[in-house]
């Protein structure tokens, strides 16, 4: 039998290249956003959208790669768009979300605070893909960001873990392996059903109160698995399958978030339920 580190740092390794593919492969972008377009501090949000929307980057995605379809869709339709980096490890460029996901929601909080500072609004919108449609959960919850924030909408969330189709279930039967993934990639281990990151989030309910949500999922997802894990309960809460939508729609984990104008839609509704216009498969045309 092999020694157990050398099994161990295989399957660290396969846990992260399962979860790189959740990030765009155009990774030769800055790791910060444009000042032009989207995170644009001179925006000023108008009467029919009168609330900055903050884009939530998912785990080892970034400000720029993860938004470079949806950041300029809601542009087009007359929203304040921003963008942050979160979760940086130590001496990894471009690939962020890795960190601690409470020290993360600090750094969401800050951004939060930033961007309504300079825009002069009260409340602010949320947009996050897979740990950036969850992490905002802790500081709604823990950070008093639910005095802040209007709405918080999630594309494939891994709200209560993520599996990656079943691969963390072998942790197990690797001694050790969740601890060297927890020393090296905490952002990663906080991810993993059962974790006391994840304990805590959900204790005592998915939701709080005054803060609308909504989960645009997929179940072609094989990240956040089962997918209907993904899926939150409360009096407030908006749980949307794409395919309940349209059949044809075959979007994964990472095509849901950086390119499906059909969940885009969908967002488009969240963020402005008022004038929300039924989703269709046409909706990838809109």
């Amino acid at each position: 039998m092999l020694p157990w580190k050398r099994v161990l740092r295989p399957l660290t390794a396969l846990l992260l290249a399962a979860a790189v593919a959740t990030v765009p492969a155009a990774t030769a972008h800055a790791s910060s956003a444009p000042t032009t377009g989207w995170n644009d501090y001179s925006c000023r949000p108008s009467a029919a959208h009168p609330r900055p929307v903050i884009l939530v980057h998912g785990t080892l995605g970034n400000s720029v790669d993860n938004w470079l379809s949806l950041a300029p869709y809601l542009e087009d339709r007359g929203y304040c768009v921003f963008s942050l980096d979160y979760g940086q490890l130590s001496g990894v460029p471009v690939f962020y979300g890795l960190g601690p996901i409470d020290k993360s929601a600090e750094q969401l909080s800050a951004f939060v605070d930033k961007v309504l500072a300079a825009t002069g609004a009260a409340k602010a919108d949320l947009v996050g893909h897979s740990q950036g449609g969850m992490m905002p959960r802790y500081y709604l919850r823990f950070l008093g960001g639910a005095a802040k924030v209007n709405a918080l909408v999630g594309l494939a969330p891994d709200n209560h873990g993520a599996t990656l189709s079943g691969l963390t279930n072998l942790l197990p039967y690797f001694p050790g392996a969740s601890d060297l993934i927890k020393a090296t990639t905490p952002g990663l281990a906080d991810q993993i059903p059962g974790s006391a990151f994840l304990t805590k989030l959900n204790a005592g309910g998915d939701t709080v109160p005054g803060v609308h949500y909504t989960v645009i999922s997929t179940k072609y997802d094989e990240v956040a698995t089962p997918w209907q894990s993904q899926f939150l309960t409360g009096s407030d809460v908006h749980n949307v399958l794409l395919q309940d939508l349209c059949s044809l729609d075959l979007s994964e984990h990472v095509a849901i978030g950086l390119f499906d104008r059909i969940a885009f839609h969908e967002v488009a509704n969240a963020l402005d339920p008022a004038h929300a216009t039924a989703t269709s498969c046409a909706s990838a045309f809109s």
